[in-house]
């Protein structure tokens, strides 16, 4: 865990190849591997650019969100854990489960933990930063009845957190200053950036760090825009932010068997207000009728 290659000066990448994992920097349309060996970047499986202890991500902070939802605007925000098996890379596949229909991609920027933070100021939190890079928050929302606020079956499964394509130091992006597009078989679908956010960048891991130690390499996930929608078997979803690349994952089905014990998947009211952004009496509406889309 912690921040491996990251160390190294510049962009850095994490990659399989030849049956190892590798730290490295892209170089046109080759990968410089640290042991200096050039591979074609077409040849290389991309990994997270990160290795974190933990995963901390936040609900609402977006206003375009909120007001899509027509909810009162937080007077704070709130969070919630990804395991680190949610962990993806560039080009990697999102899995959504047989029988399920709510599978929605959400865009933010992700934040990399430069250094240990406990109790750090707001005026110095981005000190403590040691860069950043695109992420997919994804959340399978036919588990939105079971979850009661933790979202770990929402958003917790395996191969939920695509990161990447690269980590991109500190000094070469602005949090205060940003744009966040996410796009659907090449269709911007979200738009959003630092002018939209209703608890900036500093402000979050201030808050977080009052009470929850970051170590380095930890992930902050800092919200979506408006406009998380349910992707299907077959898209493309890319996540781009001016000077931190594109990511882009592609949607497969999950031949796995969800029967055992536990929670199964469900189209609740919650489910339709989230994953489709209705009003949640519309949703009630829905569900009693049986118009579960």
């Amino acid at each position: 865990m912690g921040i491996g290659g990251m160390e190294a000066d510049g962009r850095r990448v994490r990659v399989g190849h030849g049956g190892r994992v590798s730290w490295g920097r892209k170089e046109g349309d080759e990968v410089v591997l640290d042991s200096g060996e050039r591979v074609s970047e077409g040849s290389v499986e991309y990994l997270a650019p990160v290795e974190p202890t933990k995963i901390l991500a936040v609900h609402l902070t977006y206003a375009s969100r909120v007001h899509e939802y027509a909810a009162k605007e937080p007077p704070e925000p709130s969070y919630f854990l990804k395991p680190p098996t949610t962990l993806n890379g560039h080009r990697g596949k999102i899995m959504r489960p047989a029988g399920t229909r709510f599978l929605n991609y959400e865009g933010e920027l992700a934040v990399v933990v430069g250094k240990r933070m406990k109790g750090v100021p707001e005026d110095e939190a981005l000190s403590y930063v040691a860069g950043y890079t695109c992420a997919n928050d994804v959340g399978l929302h036919d588990f939105r009845h079971a979850d009661r606020g933790s979202m770990l079956r929402v958003k917790g499964q395996d191969g939920f957190l695509p990161l990447g394509p690269e980590f991109v130091p500190a000094n070469e992006f602005d949090p205060e200053s940003f744009e966040i597009r996410t796009y659907l078989n090449g269709e911007v679908v979200q738009s959003g950036g630092s002018d939209d956010l209703l608890f900036g960048v500093a402000y979050q891991l201030a808050d977080l760090c009052r009470l929850i130690t970051l170590e380095p390499g930890d992930i902050v996930l800092t919200g979506t825009p408006a406009n998380s929608r349910p992707m299907e078997p077959g898209d493309t979803v890319e996540v781009e932010i001016d000077g931190l690349g594109r990511l882009s994952n592609t949607v497969e089905e999950w031949n796995v068997d969800l029967s055992g014990p536990g929670e199964k998947p469900e189209t609740s009211a919650n489910t339709l207000h989230v994953a489709l952004a209705i009003p949640e009496d519309e949703a009630e509406r829905r569900v009693s009728k049986g118009e579960l889309r």
